[in-house]
């Protein structure tokens, strides 16, 4: 998606959409969102269902798109409502996925103590924004640079095609299990 959004090659992408959801969703396992899951299993299913729609969604949207080409944009020369866009699609994306806070949660119930100051808590979170910041900033590294932009385009189609037919896929995963009791 940064790709189509902010396609600079050569240069750091300077206005990049990060994308705190790790940050979300370990807030909400330290505030005990696997046991209100746990104790409410039609709250963890409707999560489920609502994510793998949009998650399908998402994969026709791109599957569809996949032989529209990519508008190059010229350095400086990308309005902000693209990149508030690109912000939000990031957000809802990531945080959709409820696979992503069933990890935080069962990750942080394994591994954090019975009681934890605030300070800790707060050391935590920053911690899991900067390590995702961080694999975001690589991804955006990577995909700003000419070569790897090239590659993508060569093959554009069909990488496309076949990252939207996963993502449906794993859409309708999610929605077939979140229908079974």
């Amino acid at each position: 998606m940064s790709l189509s959004h902010r396609a600079e090659p050569g240069r750091w992408p300077r206005r990049s959409a990060w994308v705190p959801g790790g940050a979300i969703f370990g807030a909400a396992a330290l505030f005990g969102l696997q046991s209100v899951l746990l104790a409410v299993p039609a709250l963890y299913a409707g999560l489920r269902m609502l994510g793998g729609l949009y998650l399908c969604y998402l994969g026709f949207l791109i599957f569809r798109s996949a032989r529209k080409p990519v508008a190059m944009v010229a350095a400086g020369g990308e309005a902000r409502s693209r990149t508030s866009h690109a912000f939000w699609l990031g957000i809802t994306t990531q945080v959709s996925n409820p696979k992503t806070a069933i990890v935080y949660a069962s990750v942080f119930a394994a591994f954090l103590p019975a009681s934890f100051s605030a300070g800790f808590a707060a050391a935590l979170l920053a911690a899991v924004f900067v390590v995702e910041s961080a694999w975001y900033a690589v991804v955006a590294m990577l995909f700003s640079s000419a070569g790897p932009q090239r590659a993508y385009l060569s093959y554009k189609s069909w990488v496309d095609r076949a990252a939207g037919a996963v993502l449906f896929g794993l859409g309708l995963k999610l929605v077939t299990s979140a229908a079974k009791p």
